[in-house]
């Protein structure tokens, strides 16, 4: 009987770019876009340069670039590097419906540094993104959501399976290898929840070193290095130990004719997924009604299981809580404008009107039921005139239902590399709309 390790390896190195629809690869390249805008904005931050400091001090020289930065470095520790900067603040690419994986760290950050240091073309690295994509959502659609129900974090988890299969194709690993890849990535998954309690920032690490692992993982294999091949539905498999009730057969499902990368969901705001439409749902009301913040006495916020059991924080202690909170960033979107990045910030953390607030908020399970990740989001505001206003919402521009289109992604982009030199950020943009055109990935100018 074929293994599911083994039947996703084969679809994975078997994958060519030619059988994957032309809207598949419009999408990866967004993809690949709003990672290099995400890691560009997060190079800058102080845990990022934490990171990268180490990450330079200990790579050899190499040809892979440190986003954002003039650094380059060999492709493991450029992987590292740029998988904590591309989710050093909340703005990297999700899913939707949501699985629990990051495509940015996972996908595109391998993908560009495989594609600089082996100087492969655009094609091949977006042919690579779509088989990791492919793969790793299936793993995160297996697990149910149970992993985070049980303390560990999902992209932490199962983001070394889709840069396994990244890495493996642009190495050229055949079935059998990038079978031992799994089978050795599912020794590497890490990530532990307890950020969300008492906060670090350790959670911006998580896909840092799912990137590297993935990496690793992917050339042990090729060099003969061995993985169990029951790695994903084994008795001591990821499928049972990191989660609960998982569901194997979803692993296969439709693989080759369901294409996953279409459910690319690129955020609007710097914070959790979770927050993106109470946010959205905030901003409504609060145009509508012309109030802020200090209009209001006391905020309900209604959504689903997740939000309800893991971002319920009245009180963030850090930035990372803060972005983590659903009553925070509702908060704040009703003082400040969350459209800017910056105003996630320190000053903000410590904002005594939306810290109020926050501290006030009611988070409770919507009408709609205990769907872990359901969308649906209903906010009620209290206005201290004595009014009850309320409003409802399900989406947010960004999601696959409500794409951003690609002027919109340029604006998303030139937001998140403002501090650069604009020409160069829109010479860059426009060479990675044009991805599946360049022959050589490492003519890339990535230090904008």
């Amino acid at each position: 009987m074929t293994s599911a390790s083994q039947a996703l390896a084969e679809f994975a190195v078997g994958l060519s770019y030619e059988r994957i629809p032309p809207e598949v690869i419009e999408r990866a390249k967004d993809c690949l876009i709003d990672t290099v805008g995400a890691c560009v904005f997060g190079a800058e931050l102080p845990w990022s340069k934490t990171v990268i400091g180490y990450a330079e001090r200990n790579s050899a020289p190499g040809q892979c670039s440190v986003l954002g930065t003039g650094i380059k470095l060999r492709a493991p520790f450029a992987c590292l590097a740029n998988g904590a900067t591309a989710h050093a603040y909340e703005l990297d690419c999700l899913c939707e419906p949501s699985v629990g994986i990051h495509p940015s760290a996972a996908l595109a950050v391998p993908g560009l540094a495989v594609g600089q240091g082996r100087k492969r073309a655009g094609a091949d690295v977006l042919a690579a993104v779509v088989a990791g994509y492919e793969v790793l959502y299936r793993i995160g659609d297996a697990a149910r959501h149970s992993i985070e129900k049980l303390g560990f974090h999902s992209p932490g988890i199962v983001g070394v399976f889709g840069t396994a299969v990244v890495v493996g194709r642009l190495f050229g690993l055949n079935a059998q290898q990038m079978a031992n890849a799994f089978g050795i990535a599912g020794s590497l998954s890490s990530g532990l929840m307890e950020f969300s309690r008492t906060g670090g920032m350790v959670k911006r690490l998580h896909l840092g070193r799912s990137a590297e692992g993935g990496f690793l993982a992917a050339v042990l294999a090729r060099d003969g290095y061995t993985g169990p091949a029951g790695v994903f539905e084994g008795k001591f498999g990821v499928l049972n130990t990191f989660c609960r009730d998982a569901d194997p057969a979803r692993l296969t499902r439709d693989l080759g004719s369901d294409w996953h990368v279409l459910k690319t969901k690129i955020k609007r705001y710097a914070c959790h997924s979770t927050a993106q439409i109470p946010v959205t749902v905030a901003l409504q009301l609060k145009k509508t009604h012309g109030i802020s913040g200090d209009d209001v006495a006391g905020m309900t916020i209604a959504a689903n299981e997740k939000t309800v059991n893991q971002h319920a924080i009245n009180e963030p202690k850090d930035l990372t809580m803060a972005q983590y909170s659903a009553p925070f960033c509702t908060s704040l979107a009703l003082y400040l404008d969350p459209t800017d990045p910056r105003v996630f910030s320190e000053e903000s953390l410590n904002h005594p009107g939306i810290r109020a607030l926050a501290k006030s908020a009611r988070v409770e399970l919507h009408k709609t039921g205990s769907g872990f990740y359901t969308p649906a989001c209903r906010v009620t505001l209290r206005l201290k005139n004595g009014k009850e206003v309320s409003a409802e919402g399900d989406d947010f521009k960004g999601t696959p239902t409500m794409p951003l289109t690609r002027p919109e992604l340029l604006e998303k982009f030139l937001k998140l590399t403002a501090h650069h030199e604009r020409s160069r950020a829109e010479r860059l943009f426009g060479q990675l709309a044009a991805a599946d055109k360049l022959a050589d990935m490492s003519a890339l100018d990535f230090a904008i």
